[in-house]
């Protein structure tokens, strides 16, 4: 029987990170994989010494990218790989990356580095950056999850009051795609395949991130959506992608941005397909089955 551990990060209380691996556990139960939950700081990252027992293979559940590569420079396949799973946890990294791979998305400017301390607004920098993308428009920091550190600006008193904020911090300008919002779809990708899909929507917020109070529903997606959805993770390399979809002119998708880690819970409970099920098969398939 092959084993498998699932690693998610332990210094995070809240009930669905443990439950994003008990999903995984279950699919893994379900292909005859005997599937060990592992905390991050269960594993001593002596970079001096080998470990003893290792698993077959790693879901990766985690942003601890540092034990993703240690795991991986002791020869276990892990899923997503640590590379992937740095870039989509770097919203910077990741659009220069979708761009350059032609993948649909809002007109998007990294910020340049401004040590904290310091300002440029005097430059004319920010006039350009006002030109191309005029307001309102979203300033997205390059780290964060479910929704958070994405602040729509209306204003330009808002705009400067932001960059002086975020001195020292990467992030994004990116255009407010009107169309979408408060609403978006959520696709998960696994091994080039669209496995589930869902529509979120808010009444009240400009994201339709369940957790910012957003509701979900089934949808079926048109052949474009499902194309860019898939051209998207193709381009990050992920393996296993949750990609965000907006609608922009004529509902045409734009791709918002694309996690290498994402939960899998609301989108079950929406459609009733634990993901988990198709990352396991695809593991599977690529590592092959155990040897008995």
């Amino acid at each position: 029987m092959q084993t498998c551990w699932i690693v998610y990060n332990g210094s995070l209380t809240h009930d669905k990170f443990i439950d994003q691996a008990l999903l995984l556990k279950e699919a893994a139960d379900r292909h005859d994989i005997h599937a060990i939950l592992v905390k991050n700081y269960e594993v001593l990252m002596n970079v001096q010494q080998r470990l003893h027992a290792k698993p077959d293979f790693v879901v990766f559940l985690d942003k601890d990218i540092l034990l993703a590569q240690y795991l991986k420079n002791e020869g276990i396949p892990v899923f997503n790989d640590p590379n992937v799973i740095e870039i989509c946890d770097n919203k910077a990294r990741q659009y220069m990356m979708l761009a350059n791979a032609g993948v649909p998305m809002p007109i998007t400017i990294v910020a340049p580095k401004v040590y904290p301390g310091f300002s440029i607004q005097e430059s004319g920098y920010f006039e350009q950056v006002l030109q191309v993308i005029p307001l309102p428009m979203i300033i997205k920091e390059a780290h964060g999850s479910f929704g958070m550190k994405v602040y729509l600006i209306e204003t330009r008193e808002q705009f400067f009051a932001k960059i002086e904020e975020l001195a020292g911090i990467e992030y994004v300008f990116q255009q407010f795609i009107a169309n979408s919002r408060g609403r978006d779809i959520r696709v998960n990708v696994v091994g080039g395949q669209v496995v589930a899909c869902m529509f979120r929507e808010s009444q009240t917020d400009f994201r339709a991130n369940i957790t910012n109070g957003g509701s979900a529903s089934p949808i079926i997606l048109t052949s474009r959506q499902m194309e860019v959805a898939i051209q998207a993770a193709e381009a990050l390399g992920a393996e296993f992608a949750g990609v965000d979809l907006l609608f922009g002119d004529n509902e045409e998708p734009l791709v918002c941005e694309v996690n290498g880690v994402a939960h899998i819970r609301n989108i079950f409970n929406v459609t009733g397909i634990n993901v988990g099920d198709a990352m396991i098969e695809y593991i599977q398939s690529k590592i092959g089955a155990a040897v008995v």
